[in-house]
């Protein structure tokens, strides 16, 4: 049987029913730095003491690292994670076919009983991951993918202590999460500069592979720069660490011990180890967690172009020498690369004075950019050279442009998902005030609280709006009554809090 090549995230997941698992600058020498402001937004307010990477201390050639000594000092900051949410299922995803003579010949015998989950039916799942501190304050980087469809995220140190997480905001487009847990003095990592890898460079990764805790794994830099199909906003780092599921999130240190790096995924045939790991640059992370802790969101920017590889055949064609550039296969209307004149069959040579090999440099250094920079762009069409400007414009795409909110975010210490009552709601219910619990984590879940209830008042206080739940719940009580009204009836329901 032909084996499938994958590019898997680095989740080690387990289901119930069984599935498969501030703005950068486009000049290369500033796209990693992390000194461009950031305007403040409604989160600033919850933003940690900023976090800058320290100087990599660069070893002398040949000299092999003290893996030990990374170990002993970064491994108390990393940290596992595990993730608890529900699925909905796909029908790719349906766990027996109806048809087949197994099911058909045991569902006929007394006794048996199967109820067969329907398409987008959600199931509940249990996922593990990695994670890192970056500050002693509780600030925590990890993979968006990590955390994606949690209702809860509970975060273990090396000294088996737990802590319950909130997921301040998670970019898909580029694989980053920001988690915070309620401590402070904790170990935090050293962070390094990925810009200053090369490849050959040592490089160790520390996470809980398959569940294994503390797990330590050593390997070089392959390649810089890589884009994976899918994948093409990240300038991926190639090692040879041996990672797995479970590594996802988890740091890449350099030989002198700094994090350079977020290992994200593999290349694989089998679903496990095979040589080839990605890590995700820990310059480009920090970025988007800037832009999380102060905005609450994250913003990419959009040309409006798909791009292909040029190979030799369409080189020579097109009257170049080398298949270098990425080759436009199509623009948008009224896009960024519209207004500044570029046409399919245009080959994009470089952009603000680098060159541009693949469409992956293309595509990556654009969305890692800014809405609003503008970038110069040098071009090949009709076989002579030209240079265009243009002014980047806003990737809409809920996926890319948006920070996911977190799962703990609007519940708070009460696990509740809560919206106002609707007025033909009001009217049916006869209930003046009170807010519809839209989803249930947590403390509430575990005193019986359903979707569908109403919340009308918390230690006999009425409430009508969730920043009244947030000034209730901002006292820290250890427990609450909360009375709802389900099916005409109200009822106090005791919630004992974390």
């Amino acid at each position: 049987m032909k084996q499938r090549t994958l590019i898997l995230p680095l989740v080690a997941a387990g289901l119930v029913v069984a599935t498969t698992s501030a703005a950068i600058s486009l000049d290369p020498s500033t796209w990693f730095s992390r000194n461009k402001p950031t305007a403040p937004g409604p989160a600033a307010q919850v933003a940690s003491t900023p976090v800058a990477p320290a100087p990599v201390i660069a070893l002398p050639p040949g000299v092999t690292p003290n893996y030990r000594a990374i170990v002993q000092q970064a491994g108390p900051a990393v940290v596992g994670i595990t993730v608890a949410g529900t699925h909905k299922l796909t029908p790719e995803e349906m766990p027996l076919d109806l048809d087949d003579p197994f099911f058909q010949f045991f569902r006929g015998l007394p006794g048996f009983q199967f109820r067969l989950p329907q398409r987008g039916n959600a199931v509940p799942f249990r996922s593990q991951g990695s994670g890192f501190i970056i500050s002693s304050d509780g600030l925590i980087l990890t993979n968006a993918h990590v955390v994606r469809e949690a209702r809860e995220v509970t975060v273990k140190l090396s000294d088996r202590r737990e802590f319950r997480a909130r997921v301040m905001g998670a970019d898909p487009l580029a694989d980053i999460a920001v988690l915070r847990v309620d401590s402070k003095n904790l170990p935090a990592v050293r962070l390094g500069d990925a810009q200053q890898l090369r490849v050959g460079d040592p490089v160790l990764a520390i996470g809980s592979p398959f569940g294994f805790e503390q797990s330590a794994t050593q390997g070089i830099v392959s390649a810089m720069g890589r884009s994976l199909p899918g994948d093409s906003s990240v300038p991926f780092i190639q090692t040879d660490a041996a990672v797995n599921p479970g590594n996802s999130g988890g740091p890449l240190f350099d030989g002198s011990g700094a994090v350079v790096g977020i290992n994200a995924q593999i290349y694989s045939r089998s679903g496990g180890f095979q040589g080839l790991s990605f890590a995700i640059p820990i310059n480009v992370a920090l970025r988007v967690k800037d832009q999380i802790v102060s905005q609450g969101k994250v913003s990419h920017a959009r040309l409006g172009v798909t791009v292909q590889d040029l190979n030799q055949t369409l080189a020579e064609a097109f009257g170049l020498s080398r298949p270098d550039g990425a080759l436009i296969a199509s623009v948008s209307p009224d896009s960024a690369a519209a207004a500044a004149g570029l046409k399919p069959g245009d080959v994009v040579t470089e952009i603000n004075g680098e060159p541009i090999v693949r469409s992956g440099d293309l595509s990556s250094r654009i969305s890692l950019a800014a809405p609003g920079d503008t970038i110069r762009l040098k071009i090949w069409r009709d076989r002579s050279t030209r240079e265009l400007t243009a002014k980047l414009g806003r990737a809409e795409d809920g996926s890319s442009a948006q920070a996911e909110p977190g799962p703990e975010g609007p519940r708070g210490q009460l696990g509740l998902m809560l919206r106002p009552l609707k007025r033909e709601e009001r009217v049916q219910l006869k209930i003046d005030n009170g807010l519809v619990v839209e989803d249930v984590s947590g403390p509430s879940a575990r005193a019986g609280l359903v979707p569908g209830d109403v919340l009308l008042a918390i230690n006999g206080q009425p409430v009508n709006s969730a920043d009244q739940v947030r000034s209730m719940m901002d006292k820290k009580p250890k427990a609450v009554a909360l009375l709802i009204a389900r099916n005409g009836a109200r009822i106090f329901v005791p919630v004992v809090l974390d």
